[in-house]
């Protein structure tokens, strides 16, 4: 499970937050905070793996909760969720660190996407092995992106690399039954997922003819992408 620290001034933002972050599978509030000394404490207290940090807190703002946990050693990983729009804030944001920044107020498919890209970018991590530059490159615009260049509104890259791991891993073409098995998506979603990534040159199709009936198609991922 995904240890989170939920930190905001407001307490019963803090307590939707919460509730929005337990919904998600394989994560799990830690804490709560609602105040930069508080969070700061609770991280000495608890096990955190991510914090999701309010900009504006009542004694410093959350910037500086980033500044002061990275000179103490601290490498939790960072996603401010906050009504600070400034370009500037997020410009700091960036230098300083934070994987993602999602501005109030939001949904909860909003928060949820960005935890479900957050946990795909860990299990890439603890993966291990070496990237080339295409794998560099997919692993630094992970969770800034919002799904890549070439994919349209109303796809989730999440679901995308879902089907991108389970071709990846495939020792021989699948068919999108298959690939909608491994993914634990319905066929009609990895169908849509596999047009629109053969159109942009990741996956490539094959055609498997049998004795009879219509020749099945296969997909595989195109080596490099």
């Amino acid at each position: 499970m995904i240890q989170v620290l939920v930190v905001d001034d407001d307490v019963r933002v803090a307590q939707i937050n919460a509730a929005y972050v337990a919904k998600v599978p394989g994560f799990r509030v830690a804490a709560l905070a609602h105040s930069a000394t508080e969070a700061l404490s609770r991280i000495d207290e608890v096990p955190i793996d991510l914090i999701l940090l309010d900009h504006y807190l009542p004694d410093r703002n959350g910037l500086a909760v980033v500044r002061e946990l990275r000179a103490l050693g601290h490498h939790t990983d960072v996603i401010m969720v906050t009504a600070a729009r400034d370009v500037a804030t997020v410009q700091a944001a960036m230098r300083h660190g934070a994987l993602q920044y999602l501005v109030k107020p939001f949904a909860y498919a909003g928060l949820r996407t960005k935890l479900e890209a957050y946990a795909a970018l860990r299990r890439t991590f603890e993966g291990g092995g070496e990237a080339e530059q295409t794998e560099v490159d997919r692993l630094f615009g992970g969770l800034w992106a919002t799904g890549g260049s070439d994919l349209p509104k109303g796809h989730s890259p999440t679901t995308a690399e879902l089907v991108r791991q389970a071709l990846r891993t495939a020792d021989a073409p699948l068919s999108a039954h298959e690939i909608a098995e491994s993914a634990g998506m319905s066929r009609q979603t990895a169908q849509r997922y596999l047009k629109l990534l053969e159109r942009t040159g990741r996956v490539r199709l094959s055609l498997r003819y049998g004795e009879t009936g219509r020749p099945e198609h296969r997909y595989t991922w195109a080596t490099g992408s």
